[in-house]
């Protein structure tokens, strides 16, 4: 087996059980029984009993069954077109598989520390460092050299570097004032939501931000990985942004009003990121050695 058709069955591979996975969270979900609790912090919480995420609160699981369905229905299928171009050597489908791997690997990393364990947890356990070695093997095998060289004058390169700086901006921003809530005693206001922790926070703060940064800074100092960093951040950051937006909309569903500033402002994330995303890829010119 030929190193660009090994790394699009690994590509194929994580795009079928993720999507698996996530259909399995969508048509599994139950009946939607529900049983009230008392944290031993004192949180009082209605937690979901039966189906696949059962014993989790019930706004997580109505969060989490929105996310799945981006996942089954948008990025496992993506992540499978862009395999094919993957095994016929295509720069522009290797960045957007390690964008679109990145979103799998923070997500199921997310749900094999946050979700209560359940009959899913040896699947979140599995995808995750599949992801993550795909996005190392996906990154080894590209010639950051010859990619810088493939370039054209569209490359958004002012654009995406404001972008992610904003993006990593924006997470502390969100993220430093409700750890302080947290850290206050204000659970219910740093909206714990009868979890024991803030994983989302943790996540978004030790590795989104330190990539955006690391994207920023790689654009502006025109270094041959800015290309690399750019793509991946990117594509992840629509496909996340998107799973955000569904994720309001799920716990809109169950609450019966919807978040309308955070739905904005992902929305308004998803569309320019996606149009960055785009102008990254489509600015890498093809040659003969590798279709774009």
């Amino acid at each position: 087996m030929n190193r660009d058709l090994s790394l699009a069955v690994h590509t194929a591979a994580v795009a079928i059980l993720a999507g698996v996975t996530a259909g399995l969270g969508v048509f599994g979900r139950g009946g939607g029984v529900v049983a009230s609790a008392t944290s031993i912090r004192g949180e009082h919480f209605d937690y979901v009993t039966d189906g696949i995420y059962a014993y989790n609160p019930v706004r997580v699981v109505a969060e989490g069954i929105g996310w799945d369905v981006v996942t089954l229905f948008a990025v496992a299928p993506a992540l499978l077109l862009v395999s094919w171009f993957v095994a016929r050597g295509s720069l522009r489908g290797r960045l957007a598989a390690t964008g679109l791997l990145g979103y799998v690997a923070y997500q199921y990393l997310m749900y094999a520390m946050f979700w209560a364990i359940g009959p899913l947890f040896p699947a979140f356990v599995l995808l995750y460092p599949l992801a993550i070695w795909g996005i190392v093997r996906l990154v080894a095998a590209t010639d950051l050299d010859a990619l810088a060289g493939r370039l054209g004058p569209r490359f958004p390169r002012r654009a995406t570097a404001w972008f992610s700086l904003a993006l990593a901006l924006l997470l502390v921003v969100m993220w430093v004032p409700r750890i302080a809530t947290a850290l206050s005693g204000d659970l219910a206001g740093a909206g714990l939501l009868g979890t024991p922790t803030l994983v989302v926070q943790a996540l978004d703060l030790g590795i989104v931000v330190p990539l955006g940064l690391a994207a920023a800074w790689t654009l502006w100092r025109r270094h041959r990985a800015a290309p690399v960093l750019a793509g991946l951040l990117m594509v992840k950051a629509v496909s996340m942004a998107v799973a955000i937006m569904a994720m309001l909309v799920s716990a809109w569903q169950v609450e019966g009003h919807l978040e309308v500033v955070p739905f904005t402002i992902f929305a308004v994330a998803a569309a320019f990121a996606g149009w960055l995303a785009a102008r990254v890829l489509l600015s890498i010119r093809p040659d003969a050695a590798a279709i774009g």
